[in-house]
């Protein structure tokens, strides 16, 4: 939380762009949430957001609110800014019980051996980076030096 309607979350490297895609052409968004243990629940946020890449002044300072995630092994993209207009609860009534187990570091592991150089050569490579599945302008490449 940034504040009291504003949330933030970090995009990391991936095979596609197209949250990124879409908050740059109309900066809709809808975040959801579930619960999988305990009542169920189901929680929206609708709003508009937008991409702050990596060359952008306010990345540093946003990127400081996530102390405890080590961006520099995960290929980050960008903070996605989302701005809530509204937010909905569900009854969640079908929302299946799922029990965690772990994080999964094979995400990690796989970017942690890319420098800033060979990740937008990877980016470059992917159909969907650039450009969204239905042709809207993604990331921007090539990918900005990180500020950390």
């Amino acid at each position: 939380m940034l504040d009291e309607q504003t949330v933030a979350y970090l995009d990391f490297a991936g095979s596609n762009a197209e949250t990124i895609a879409h908050l740059r052409e109309n900066g809709r968004i809808t975040l959801m949430w579930c619960a999988f243990q305990g009542p169920p629940n189901i929680v929206r946020v609708h709003g508009r957001g937008e991409p702050v890449f990596r060359d952008d002044p306010r990345f540093p300072e946003l990127l400081a609110r996530f102390p405890d995630i080590d961006p520099t092994t995960h290929g980050l993209r960008a903070v996605i800014v989302v701005r809530a207009e509204l937010i909905r609860d569900t009854c969640g009534y079908a929302v299946p019980f799922m029990a965690y187990e772990e994080d999964r570091d094979l995400h990690g592991r796989r970017f942690a051996r890319e420098d800033d150089a060979s990740l937008s050569e990877y980016f470059a490579r992917k159909e969907h980076i650039a450009t969204s599945l239905d042709g809207l302008p993604g990331l921007p490449l090539p990918l900005p030096p990180s500020p950390v």
